[in-house]
């Protein structure tokens, strides 16, 4: 099968997105389909892979880089139209959304969408633009799409509500996860990082994995993690992600005098990532706008417990009472999960052989790209 995805946001930015597409993009190539990639043009950035094409853009840093991809292009015009495609799946409603649409309706082939983001909680990034307008705007525009795509897929079934009430009346509306590459986390290395951030074995690690933005829910997650470790004297908190909050909550940290048990490593290579999972002893996370959450699939794989705000996407992920905890948005909930879990190394040990096998059963990159070619090769029949 060939299959074409169109994105506005890809590699090098490290984000979810990104990581979507290239751990679908690999697995599909490992069963033997041609995969081609439609993305923004990174000043700067050369792809190591031959079927990435990129479309012109503009270089917008907005609190973090992410450039717009301009959806007209003569050059990509001529090699879209000479590839013999099956399938086109696109990941945004807009910019290089209007290019997919456009040439699957060229080519009379199927239109897959993914509805990876909730829109209302990303106005954030928006200039100038009051949250709520901005947010309507973008969820009617997403809807529309939707529902002049030949199947939506969500990332986790909770989402799929949320979508038809925004508007989304499409029968085809499949949940399929993004899965984990199981080669990203061979030969993980966790001593190495207890070392270099001074973590002794009788400590116990608390880990974030995230972008440290407005949308994650940063200040609520730091507030409950200084109560956890102004209660618990042997915890420490380690923090992998970069993001224009990070010195206010560096700071914040320094007014608590709780800096020398607090580290920021700032952003993670992909190829390092796999360590701090593994040297850490539980995961916290209290974003409400996910629609997934990549690294609680991560985290659980690496056979972390987890402690996370019950929120859309997140639960349906995180077991409670079995891979971990799902609590209300409450410091003292949150930070009560978080303390007896550290106190209690056989339930966090129980917790992460539980998370880690309800990740490689349900939540691998290969489980999830088998689902996802099985939707293709469905809508593909239909058409």
């Amino acid at each position: 099968m060939h299959i074409a995805i169109f994105t506005n946001n890809y590699l090098p930015n490290p984000y979810g997105v990104s990581g979507s597409i290239e751990s679908f993009r690999k697995e599909f190539e490992k069963m033997g389909h041609t995969v081609y990639i439609f993305a923004p043009a990174w000043k700067g950035y050369e792809d190591e892979n031959p079927n990435v094409f990129r479309y012109p853009s503009l270089d917008i840093a907005i609190k973090f880089r992410f450039p717009l991809p301009i959806p007209y292009s003569h050059k990509m015009d001529k090699i879209i139209a000479e590839l013999d495609l099956d399938i086109i799946h696109c990941q945004h409603p807009n910019l290089l959304g209007l290019a997919a649409s456009k040439w699957a309706r060229k080519k009379n082939i199927p239109l897959i969408f993914t509805w990876h983001t909730l829109y209302d909680q990303y106005t954030n990034f928006v200039p100038f633009v009051p949250k709520k307008m901005a947010a309507d705007w973008i969820i009617k525009k997403a809807a529309k799409y939707a529902n002049q795509a030949d199947a939506v897929v969500v990332p986790t079934l909770s989402v799929k509500n949320i979508i038809q009430k925004w508007g989304v009346s499409n029968e085809n509306i499949v949940a399929i996860s993004t899965g984990v590459d199981e080669k990203d986390f061979e030969g993980a290395d966790g001593e190495s990082i207890r070392k270099k951030y001074n973590i002794s074995e009788d400590e116990i690690l608390l880990l974030l994995v995230s972008r440290l933005t407005e949308e994650k829910n940063m200040q609520f997650l730091f507030e409950a993690m200084f109560d956890v470790l102004k209660k618990k004297s042997n915890a420490k908190f380690l923090i992998a992600g970069g993001g224009y909050l990070q010195k206010v909550l560096e700071e914040k940290s320094k007014d608590e005098k709780l800096d020398s048990r607090i580290f920021f490593s700032g952003e993670v290579g992909r190829d390092q990532v796999k360590n701090f999972y593994a040297g850490a002893d539980i995961f916290v996370y209290a974003s409400k706008s996910e629609t997934q959450g990549m690294i609680i699939s991560e985290a659980m794989y690496s056979g972390l417990p987890v402690v996370a705000v019950n929120a859309t996407g997140i639960c349906d992920l995180v077991i409670d009472g079995k891979t971990g905890y799902l609590v209300a948005e409450n410091k003292k909930e949150f930070s009560d999960a978080v303390f007896d879990l550290a106190g209690d190394e056989n339930k966090r040990k129980l917790f992460g052989e539980n998370s880690k096998k309800v990740a490689m059963e349900n939540y691998t990159s290969k489980v999830c790209a088998k689902k996802m070619i099985e939707l293709y090769e469905r809508i593909k029949t239909k058409k």
